[in-house]
């Protein structure tokens, strides 16, 4: 009886644990601890669900049992809220594509290769056996150019190239003429991004923004801001054109964070995971840990044909592998989020702390 009395307090206490973990991310606070609670919805929901099964198999409960219970209840709700539009119960952001027309088609792998890895034959022999339009990678430095040079230069020539080490380069290659790439440095003076057009065989041109920024993480930084506001500045800029547009990178960030779905409304933009799974692509070793950090959005203007997840193949990051269609006819059935006023406020306020405090946050150092 008491063994059965002690598991009941250790459960329920657990659970309240789930429960203040949960409601953390409510707080309107940008510290890294804060936002970093958004990251383990899934995780925190089956805690909740096994907390819950134990604690039934100490029946009958104290009031304390009662509110671990009740606890877990309003965990699994609250986490399956939030996660349900990236399952496949939930409708879809981007419909799926209809015939063929391989002039308006195209393919973007995404990578992040983690500046230390040094496996580049295997994500090579990947990128040949999917042969996509478009490959970009993060964290590429100097010896990840060399070899996505041998492998791709001939392919894919053309290229935008900045080779960092500081876990922010970046690199572009492309087999679809690009138009006017260019490199921008958005919020920090140490964070690159590309941005540009490149021109579908149909003739048809697609605006584009490659971005990498800094997370709110220790060691890195000890507020989102500088996050959020790189991507909401992004949101801005897309909001501003009609033109079709594509929005890909490691966002360090999780679909279904404040930030992201407010970077969603603010640019229109579509997630072509929503009513299809997760893809999470982080942490590649860790099967309890993972999340959807590497990211593909577009405008309402494409439907998507296939979206993959590949293999891993040393990095810490999956590569995603996503097929969208030029089909500006069936925008309407594309349900294109929108921002309100005070959302839009929201998003202002945060460009602007940032830009008013660029310097402020120290650059990483290479080592």
């Amino acid at each position: 009886m008491m063994i059965e009395y002690i598991a009941e307090i250790a459960f329920a206490l657990l659970a309240l644990v789930a429960f203040i973990a949960t409601a953390i991310p409510w707080l309107d606070l940008r510290y890294w601890w804060v936002r970093g609670f958004d990251f383990p919805r899934m995780q925190l929901a089956a805690f909740a669900v096994v907390m819950f099964i134990a604690l039934l198999c100490v029946l009958p409960w104290s009031p304390l049992g009662w509110i671990g219970a009740v606890a877990c209840l309003i965990v699994l709700g609250v986490q399956g809220v939030r996660i349900f539009p990236w399952t496949p119960l939930a409708a879809h952001h981007v419909v799926d594509a209809e015939g063929e027309d391989a002039s308006r088609q195209f393919s973007l792998l995404v990578a992040n290769v983690l500046t230390p890895n040094r496996q580049a034959v295997s994500l090579m022999r990947q990128i040949h056996e999917v042969d996509p339009d478009i490959v970009l990678t993060l964290e590429s430095d100097a010896w990840w150019e060399e070899r996505l040079d041998e492998a791709l230069t001939e392919s894919h020539p053309h290229t935008v190239k900045i080779p960092l080490d500081n876990l922010y380069g970046m690199h572009l290659y492309s087999r679809l003429t690009l138009h006017e790439p260019h490199v921008e440095w958005l919020i920090q003076d140490d964070i690159p991004s590309i941005h540009g057009w490149f021109e579908l065989p149909g003739g048809e041109r697609v605006r584009f923004h490659a971005v990498h920024p800094r997370p709110p993480a220790p060691g890195e930084s000890d507020e989102s801001l500088w996050r959020d506001a790189e991507l909401l500045l992004v949101g801005q800029t897309v909001r501003d054109s009609d033109q079709p547009t594509l929005v890909a990178g490691d966002l360090n960030d999780v679909a279904w964070s404040k930030t992201t779905r407010l970077f969603c409304r603010i640019s229109g933009m579509l997630d072509p995971r929503r009513g299809r799974g997760l893809y999470s692509t982080f942490h590649a070793e860790h099967r309890w840990l993972r999340w959807p950090l590497d990211h593909v959005f577009v405008s309402e203007h494409f439907t998507l044909v296939a979206l993959r997840r590949l293999s891993a193949f040393g990095s810490d990051h999956f590569p995603i592998l996503a097929t969208f269609r030029y089909r500006p006819a069936r925008a309407d059935e594309n349900d294109s989020p929108d921002a309100d006023r005070e959302e839009r406020q929201d998003a202002e306020e945060t460009i602007e702390e940032a830009q008013d405090r660029r310097g402020e946050e120290p650059i990483k150092d290479d080592d």
